[in-house]
């Protein structure tokens, strides 16, 4: 209980709430401040002032906002998100608070009436505008009643003579005491907007990608539908003429026609391609086999490309079972093919398996000995037409590589390494690749 209470004072975590969650949290830390607040107020005037109080109401405020925030420490544990009732049923609350303790100790001849403005403010700031004039209404009703039904002080003689003058001090201290809170809170607020600002500003950047992502999908998919009918024509055609006495007879026609083949498979490959840069990188030829075969086929694939040496490290400590599709595979000859570009001489690959349970994830790093990331360019990466090589349409590549992975809940990272080049690394959660899963999901 104790840790939770210390929680409150703390600034929020705001990349772990919402901006709802965060103005609850500080409506929180004001109820406490005036919890001791009116302790200590109430304590240094029957005492330091000799004023007589009638302690038991005005205790009783205190007791009722303790009370409210043991509620609310119970609530936020449970919940990540208020609606703006919500909010204003809370600040509502400090303000008859408030009232209830004014009504008390003096009404409207009580300088700590100016702390409705406070409240007023918090109210304009982190509630929609008809909350906000509720909220001021609610204060100018509380301060009308205030200004003609109280309960008068009873001061003692050096004061009773001049009330004014006790006025006046207690005005300064409130003063004082509400430009403080003011600015501390309204920063703090104001902190929570720009914070909330900027998480939406990511969100409405990620959402520009997909919608990238769709348009290329579109143009793939249209692409992929022109080009598989003559594609498929080809094929027939060709078929037909592999059979055919005088070309089967003929050894440079039947070369030539193999050539022909060779390459509109290999037009086929790219048009496999297109689709997965779409973001198709499922059911596509999917096949069953284990992480470390999938590892080192994908490094023998690349092995003989290589006009120098890629060395495969392999740290994969228990072979699982997955799902392989030649769509994660290009994805992952993305990031190959970017490391030979700039080091045509070395690039190590690295592979293992983290975590524990479903959470497990296979990593796969590819590291280089090129020049490495420009500061600006490594700040942007996976923004389309992000790249080293200034070249116009540059950058789309590693581009698909972060939004398809995402799109697989996994993660790409990039660093300098301090030997010099340049390190990528997917994290690529194997639930989404499991075989067992695949096979549940199958099962009617």
């Amino acid at each position: 209980m104790i840790r939770r209470f210390a929680a409150f004072f703390a600034p929020p975590d705001v990349a772990a709430s919402s901006p709802s969650r965060s103005s609850v949290i500080l409506l929180t830390q004001l109820r406490w401040i005036a919890v001791f607040g009116q302790l200590a107020t109430i304590i240094v005037v029957a005492t330091a002032l000799d004023v007589r109080l009638p302690l038991a109401p005005l205790l009783l405020a205190p007791l009722l906002l303790i009370l409210v925030n043991v509620a609310v420490a119970r609530i936020l544990l449970q919940r990540r998100a208020f609606s703006q009732r919500e909010l204003c049923s809370a600040l509502m609350i400090d303000v008859i608070a408030l009232c209830w303790q004014l009504y008390h100790s003096g009404g409207a001849t009580n300088p700590f009436t100016f702390l409705f403005l406070l409240q007023i403010v918090i109210g304009a700031i982190i509630l929609e505008a008809r909350w906000s004039w509720f909220v001021a209404l609610n204060a100018c009703l509380c301060m009308a009643l205030l200004t003609f039904r109280y309960v008068p002080l009873r001061l003692p003689d050096p004061y009773a003579q001049d009330p004014f003058r006790l006025y006046i001090y207690g005005s300064l201290f409130c003063f004082v005491l509400a430009a403080v809170l003011l600015i501390v809170f309204v920063e703090r607020l104001d902190r929570n907007r720009r914070d909330s600002d900027a998480q939406l500003a990511a969100y409405r950047h990620q959402a520009a990608e997909e919608d990238h992502i769709i348009r290329m999908g579109l143009l793939a998919s249209g692409a992929a539908h022109e080009l598989g009918t003559p594609l498929s024509s080809i094929s027939v055609i060709l078929g037909d003429w592999s059979r055919e006495p005088a070309i089967a007879q003929d050894p440079d026609m039947a070369a030539d026609l193999a050539d022909v083949r060779r390459e509109l498979e290999r037009c086929k490959t790219i048009v496999t391609g297109i689709l997965m840069s779409a973001g198709e990188v499922r059911g596509i030829d999917p096949a069953v086999t284990d992480v470390r075969a999938f590892v080192e086929d994908i490094a023998e694939e690349w092995r003989v490309r290589t006009p120098g040496e890629l060395r495969l490290v392999d740290r994969i400590a228990e072979n699982v079972q997955i799902i392989a599709d030649p769509g994660l595979r290009q994805i992952i000859g993305n990031v190959i093919d970017n490391a030979i570009e700039v080091s045509p001489d070395l690039v190590l690959i690295e592979a293992w398996l983290e975590g524990a349970g479903p959470g497990r994830q296979l990593v796969f790093t590819v590291s280089d000995r090129g020049p490495g990331f420009a500061a600006d360019v490594k700040a942007r990466i996976g923004q389309p037409y992000t790249s080293t090589k200034g070249r116009d349409g540059g950058g789309l590549g590693l581009f698909l590589v972060v939004n398809v992975i995402r799109k697989l809940g996994g993660l790409v990272s990039v660093e300098n390494r301090e030997s010099g080049g340049a390190s990528v690394q997917l994290t690529i959660p194997l639930a989404t690749l499991a075989f067992e899963s695949d096979a549940r999901e199958e099962t009617p």
